[in-house]
């Protein structure tokens, strides 16, 4: 069995006699740090990108607009959406101490 991934994200698995495609379905929870040192956080397909988001265009959130720049300061991959939901709504009722003190590792 081989495996290689293209340029468009898709992992092509090989098996005799057949070629299987998977769509590469990471999500991702995120903790971004804002320049007024506030906490945003996130779920995301693609990470680079949405913090990119966050940084330069009208696609970031409302709320991470007016405190530009952003950095990431935490993320975790899930293998669905629903568990990455499910971690961000945890996340959420973090105090800011807890927030931080999960972004160390």
């Amino acid at each position: 069995m081989g495996t290689l991934i293209t340029k468009f994200g898709l992992i092509l698995v090989f098996l005799v006699p057949k070629l299987v495609i998977f769509m590469k379905n990471a999500w991702y929870v995120y903790i971004l740090q804002c320049a007024d040192r506030t906490l945003y956080t996130g779920i995301t397909k693609d990470i680079e990108k949405r913090v990119v988001e966050h940084n330069s265009s009208e696609l970031g959130a409302k709320y991470t607009r007016g405190r530009r720049p952003v950095k990431l300061v935490y993320s975790r991959k899930f293998n669905n959406k629903s568990a990455a939901a499910k971690e961000e709504y945890r996340i959420k009722r973090l105090s800011r101490t807890e927030k931080l003190e999960l972004a160390k590792y």
